[in-house]
């Protein structure tokens, strides 16, 4: 299995569509090795704690939490990220994670250039990826991406609109 870090942003994410049949959260719990670092954990608790969608969402994702493992890292304090961001990218610098998942659009390309081998993924491209390898249909997979912007408000996200494309693409060529 893919061994894939995985940020709070990423998982609250896919925690909004946890709820429905083949959601892209136990597609991706049951095809990856997902690890979280202890701060992940902690948001996560955090964010549950709230009366909203973010919070129904990270406590879908805790329900899972048999699923993942969670793991302790040392913080780069001059780091400039929250402290989850901060060691989702320590930790996957640390265990050559073929990936980060990770929703922080606004600082995705210093998330990016902190990493050494590891491949950043966003939500959206995870779920093109799903598509691609015959897990969601095209459809599914859009059916989420909105439910997902609807929640976390991606209206006007440029990762979100080409993921949209992408998944127009994947239709027609199915």
């Amino acid at each position: 299995m893919v061994l894939i870090v995985a940020d709070t942003s990423a998982l609250v994410s896919l925690g909004t569509v946890a709820d429905a049949a083949s959601n892209p959260l136990d597609l991706l719990l049951d095809s990856h090795t997902v690890v979280v670092p202890e701060q992940v954990g902690d948001e996560l608790t955090e964010t549950a704690s709230y009366d909203d969608a973010s919070g129904e969402a990270a406590q879908a994702v805790l329900d899972r939490r048999s699923a993942f493992e969670v793991r302790s890292v040392e913080l780069d304090e001059t780091f400039p990220l929250d402290d989850g961001e901060n060691a989702a990218v320590t930790l996957a610098n640390e265990i050559d994670a073929v990936q980060l998942l990770c929703d922080e659009f606004n600082r995705l390309a210093l998330v990016h250039a902190s990493l050494a081998a590891t491949r950043l993924v966003t939500t959206p491209i995870l779920l093109t990826a799903l598509v691609r390898n015959d897990a969601l249909s095209p459809d599914a997979a859009e059916a989420f991406l909105t439910e997902m912007s609807d929640a976390r408000s991606w209206s006007s996200n440029s990762y979100v609109e080409r993921a949209r494309a992408t998944l127009r693409q994947q239709r027609e060529n199915g």
